[in-house]
């Protein structure tokens, strides 16, 4: 016996690299994987050496160099990114070693190899400041000034750059407590406390009463002293304080602030308004543009702005509208949404002209305002001429091409989100038919969410097949029809969920093709009768599109058939759809633009956009958004019969 186990324990080395030798390839990988986010050099070390050769080596190597960044010399880091040049590996180490050059001020290093970043993202571009500011450029303070108005959560690069305003007196009291007002409405706190260290001694208030001021900001009102016009932190903090308590109860913050307005200053009080009307706005208020216009013609922040327009679209207040857009920044007002609504608004006061120019500037996008602005003009919305498909030399060079390989392997061992980086960047300067040729390897992969990226970016040849996949057709067709339901409104809410991923799952736990909620699915399962239903198979497509379409048919019954109403409710939940109506009918655009979730506002747009391509796909003629956008009825005060769905 004793000397069975002695055998053993001398055989156990063996057995183990037996082991190891009878795993695949790919299950070596996903292993080099695991030990580089567990930080086991030597089994990363021990599984590279075994996989020499390996399509997907270069991402071995880029780990070993990203476990040993601080201690590898830059000899080794540049033939790394010279091997795999404009590779999506080379760019991504490229950042993180100007990153530790950028911490460590190892400026000759990173001025060499910053020009060859292709996309510096904000922490790396304010090293590059950094860089330009200590050699005497004081001209990266304009920058930094524009960085000091708009960035709301600065990475740690760009405090130097933004302290530099203040020790150059670019930014003085005004423009610190501008800047506080600007994160305490964006709701970040934390970067509004660290910012008011930057304010003058005699306006710098004590922590506890910043804690007390956006934790419990009605209690702290009520033990102001009688009188605070003579004193600016007190009056900032009575604003910010205003603030804190509308998010909760505009009406509450309306009434404190009527109280107190008259010790405020015109900044002050003109901004404490302009919160109190955008919350309203948001909770779809009567009272919003009321508030709005107390707000005078203090600045608004892109946000409050937007939903000035909004309050007035619900309002149904042109004028207002109209106003309201011409007021915004150029860049703000240029986008599609608010260049449709402005040429509505010109058109509601008869500049029939001015309009249709507004509508012609975005006609033609493929996008729900795109489609709108067509159809203003009276166009139809229909697909442009299917271009030619991919030849058989263009798919076998596209076939050839590193990074796609790359991206199509990332997807076979199951690392989804590195193949979608690693097919983005691929994708990054191809020509139409490049992207169509990618786009046709992607689908007969079976990657559908890569087709749709891929044929998504074409400018001038398209081809809206690819652009809109129908994959799944022998089942999503008969489960829309059991269920009544417009197959391509089911295709167009799959594509938003999706994009027809069916292992594709949601940060919140949404899952498969339809990305139902566990509790969602249990609860339909039971209402349809589905025996012995367990949460795995919420993967499987067919049972996928049973409990999702069911559930879709569900909502439909319960908001009146309207496909505008259940895709907000598919998303954000039933009760929340059926309460952003208004007390009056209201046009379906209208409702789309002024859900208050910002995801959810997206998602209805897009869901409808999609619904429309799909049917004049499916149909062959064109489309109107239009009348698919209707009218929502007005809410009703009787809660919905029988079982409230989840």
């Amino acid at each position: 016996m004793k000397f069975r186990l002695v055998v053993l324990i001398l055989a156990l080395p063996l057995l183990a690299q037996a082991a190891v030798v009878a795993l695949s390839a790919d299950e070596r990988f996903l292993a080099a994987r695991d030990a580089a986010h567990a930080g086991d050099r030597a089994k990363l070390e021990r599984i590279a050496a075994e996989l020499k050769g390996y399509e997907l080596e270069s991402y071995i190597e880029y780990w070993r160099l990203q476990l040993a960044l601080d201690s590898t010399d830059s000899a080794t880091v540049k033939a790394f990114l010279v091997r795999n040049d404009k590779s999506y590996l080379a760019e991504k180490l490229r950042a993180e070693w100007l990153k530790q050059l950028g911490k460590r001020a190892q400026w000759t290093d990173f001025d060499a190899e910053y020009p060859v970043i292709a996309q510096a993202d904000q922490e790396l571009a304010c090293y590059a400041l950094q860089r330009r500011y200590a050699q005497g450029d004081n001209s990266v303070l304009d920058t930094a000034m524009a960085l000091w108005q708009k960035l709301m959560e600065p990475p740690d690069s760009c405090y130097p750059i933004l302290e530099a305003l203040i020790l150059e007196k670019r930014v003085l009291a005004d423009g610190v407590w501008e800047r506080i007002r600007r994160l305490i409405e964006a709701n970040k706190l934390t970067v509004a406390r660290y910012t008011m260290n930057y304010l003058p001694a005699s306006q710098t208030p004590d922590v506890r009463v910043v804690a007390a001021v956006i934790d419990k900001p009605l209690p702290w009102l009520a033990k102001l002293p009688g009188s605070i016009s003579g004193n600016r932190m007190n009056r900032e903090l009575a604003a910010l304080a205003i603030a804190r308590i509308a998010r909760n109860d505009p009406y509450m913050a309306y009434e404190r602030l009527s109280k107190i307005e008259n010790q405020l200053q015109a900044g002050e009080k003109g901004w404490a308004w302009s919160q109190i009307g955008w919350q309203a706005a948001q909770q779809h208020l009567p009272e919003a543009l009321e508030w709005y216009r107390r707000a005078g013609d203090a600045p608004l922040s892109d946000e409050a702005a937007q939903w000035k327009v909004r309050a007035a679209l619900r309002a149904q207040d042109w004028a207002m509208v109209r106003t309201a857009i011409e007021q915004m920044p150029p860049a703000l007002a240029e986008q599609p949404t608010w260049t449709y609504w402005l040429g509505r608004a010109y058109r509601s006061g008869g500049r029939v002209e001015d309009a249709d120019k507004l509508f012609a500037r975005i006609a033609g996008q493929p996008n729900f305002y795109g489609n709108l602005a067509d159809e203003e003009l009276g166009r139809n919305i229909a697909t442009p001429p299917r271009a030619a498909p991919p030849t058989r030399e263009e798919i076998a060079q596209m076939a050839a091409y590193p990074g796609l390989q790359r991206a199509l392997a990332l997807y076979r061992v199951g690392l989804r989100n590195e193949g979608v980086k690693e097919w983005n960047w691929s994708l990054r300067g191809m020509s139409d038919r490049e992207l169509l040729a990618a786009s046709s390897i992607a689908e007969r992969a079976g990657v559908y969410d890569r087709a749709i990226a891929a044929a998504d970016r074409t400018t001038n040849e398209h081809d809206y097949s690819l652009r809109y996949l129908s994959p799944f057709s022998d089942q999503v067709r008969p489960a829309a029809k059991n269920q009544a339901l417009d197959d391509a409104w089911v295709y167009g809410l799959m594509r938003q969920e999706s994009r027809f991923v069916t292992s594709a799952k949601s940060n919140v736990g949404a899952s498969g093709l339809m990305q139902l909620m566990p509790a969602t699915a249990r609860w339909v399962a039971k209402k349809i009768g589905l025996k012995d239903f367990r949460q795995g198979q919420v993967n499987d497509p067919q049972t996928n599109l049973l409990l999702g379409t069911s559930y879709m048919r569900l909502v439909m019954e319960s908001l009146d058939n309207h496909p505008v109403l259940a895709s907000a409710a598919y998303n954000a939940g039933p009760g929340r759809a059926r309460k952003w109506r208004a007390a009056t009918p209201l046009e379906g655009a209208v409702y789309a633009e002024t859900i208050p979730f910002n995801e959810t506002r997206d998602y209805v747009k897009k869901v409808m956009s999609n619904s429309i391509y799909y049917s004049t796909l499916f149909d062959g003629k064109p489309q109107s958004l239009k009348s698919r956008l209707g009218v929502i009825g007005p809410r009703t005060t009787s809660e919905p019969k029988g079982e409230e769905l989840p």
